[in-house]
């Protein structure tokens, strides 16, 4: 009887082609699908993907990628050079409405000399090189000549992932099973089943009475499980810092917000403190800026704005907005306004309301609503429909930040979706990306930490605790620093603990 393993997510996928697969939902399915010719091993450095081996040369100007013999793709056909050079074409092509393009602007061109060699040129040093060509690789055979923002190929990928797609039911669950093919072997788990649950009380209830396998908690959750025998018996429990930040966004289109003294004064006015207490229960941290304290460009230096309500009303003051009868207001008009944030988030929603609560000893109204996911990113944070939003970003391990603060990744789709532009920091994240000199790169990287801190284009709010949970009857599951799933191909179910999901 086959096995599976059912993991909860709060939101759908949205598409399933690497190119295109922006949030967490549709890029955690993309994964299991798709490979790229480079990945992260479980000590995150780069490893070996699609690509066997590979040679740097003339100082980073050119890479030269050994791709590996004999993988196949899902439909049987053979993976080799052109299918790169197709996803080089596919993902720099201006019609592609993909947030991925800039990580090939420094490539001068691509040459495929051989079915398994790929020549990579570039106009200037570029550091994330070989982090880049990790995004998954796409089938030529089947996408060449077609427009593969078209949904029937979203909903329809073939990869050379360890799975492929059987099934996907909007808003209930998408369904994968094993490929036999795959190159490094037939995954242990035969079925890899993520069920769409919306509210984390109910996927709790899901986990608790077998409905799904693994999910990931909150800190009220994580400390009920951390005291319950039965959960204790049945279940493992991991913690580790997510290499993830949450934040409160401003849209800079909005004249309010462009002004750095209102955004310092709201950041003043917000009791982060208070949020790590009563919301992540202390399983978290303060957020400084966007590089976390595990990585090699996060500035030790760096410091938030204070929980200073005194300081932010002064700032207030300076920016010509004055607090009257309780009320903040300018020419007669209060300040309101309203923060979008995603349903189903328990963590997000609470943080929401105490934020409220402490604009309101400023004098300033924020409402609260709260989205689906896909509808908040397609209706309102794409087109830029939105004061602020409440969101994360999980990150990359290279501190590259072009995609999202750089001036020129503001079209829909893109990342830099408040609008943010600030030449200095323009200049930066290219020096940054332009040196292979880990010393340098941490000079400017820490440099930008500290010139976002003080513009606060984002409110940065907290770093969270990763808090998995996931059933004991799966075995061979090793924590490491990258976290628990870089070895799912090798996890394994004892035949007397095999589940049939219906």
């Amino acid at each position: 009887m086959p096995d599976a393993i059912v993991v909860g997510s709060l939101a759908d996928a949205r598409r399933l082609l690497p190119l295109l697969a922006s949030d967490s939902a549709s890029a955690q399915i993309s994964d299991l699908i798709f490979n790229g010719l480079t990945k992260y091993d479980k000590n995150l450095k780069i490893a070996p993907d699609l690509a066997r081996s590979w040679q740097i040369k003339k100082g980073g100007l050119e890479v030269v990628f050994h791709l590996r013999h004999g993988v196949k793709w899902q439909d049987g056909r053979n993976f080799t050079s052109a299918d790169v050079l197709f996803t080089y074409d596919t993902v720099t092509d201006p019609k592609v409405p993909t947030p991925y393009s800039s990580n090939y602007g420094p490539v001068e061109k691509v040459e495929a000399p051989d079915p398994y060699t790929v020549k990579v040129y570039y106009r200037k040093p570029f550091a994330p090189a070989l982090e880049s060509w990790g995004m998954g690789i796409l089938p030529r055979h089947i996408l060449e000549g077609q427009d593969v923002s078209a949904e029937r190929f979203s909903r329809h990928p073939v990869g050379t992932g360890p799975y492929k797609l059987k099934r996907w039911i909007t808003g209930q669950r998408i369904e994968l099973e094993a490929f036999n093919g795959y190159f490094e072997g037939r995954p242990g788990i035969k079925r890899f089943i993520m069920r769409i649950i919306p509210d984390m009380a109910t996927m709790f209830l899901e986990l608790k009475f077998g409905g799904i396998d693994y999910m990931d908690l909150s800190p009220a959750q994580y400390k009920l499980v951390s005291r319950s025998g039965f959960f204790n018996r049945y279940f493992q429990r991991f913690r580790y810092p997510a290499f993830a930040f949450t934040y409160l966004g401003w849209n800079l289109l909005d004249p309010r917000f462009r002004d750095v003294r209102i955004r310092r004064a709201l950041s003043h006015a917000i009791d982060r403190q208070s949020i790590i207490k009563g919301v992540l229960m202390g399983y978290g941290r303060v957020c400084t800026g966007p590089f976390l304290p595990g990585s090699w460009a996060y500035n030790p230096h760096v410091k938030d704005p204070a929980y200073d309500p005194a300081r932010s009303l002064e700032l207030f003051r300076e920016a010509g907005w004055t607090l009257k009868n309780g009320v903040l207001q300018k020419n007669g008009v209060p300040f309101s306004f309203t923060i979008i944030t995603n349903q189903g988030n328990t963590e997000r929603l609470l943080a929401a309301q105490i934020i409220k609560e402490d604009l309101k000893k400023v004098g300033v109204t924020a409402h609260i609503k709260v989205y689906e996911w896909q509808a908040m990113l397609h209706d309102f944070v794409d087109k830029k429909r939105f004061e602020a939003v409440l969101m994360g970003w999980s990150l990359s391990r290279d501190p590259d930040l072009y995609q999202i603060f750089d001036s020129s990744q503001t079209k829909e789709g893109e990342f830099n979706f408040i609008s943010y532009r600030n030449p200095e920091v323009d200049r930066l994240l290219e020096e940054g990306r332009s040196t292979f000199d880990i010393g340098k790169r941490k000079a400017i990287y820490q440099k930008l930490h500290a010139i976002l801190a003080w513009d606060q284009p984002y409110t940065f709010l907290y770093v969270p605790d990763a808090l998995p949970v996931l059933n004991r009857r799966f075995k061979g599951v090793k924590q490491a620093p990258i976290g628990i799933w870089y070895d799912l191909i090798h996890w394994s179910v004892p035949a007397d603990k095999a589940l049939w999901y219906q």
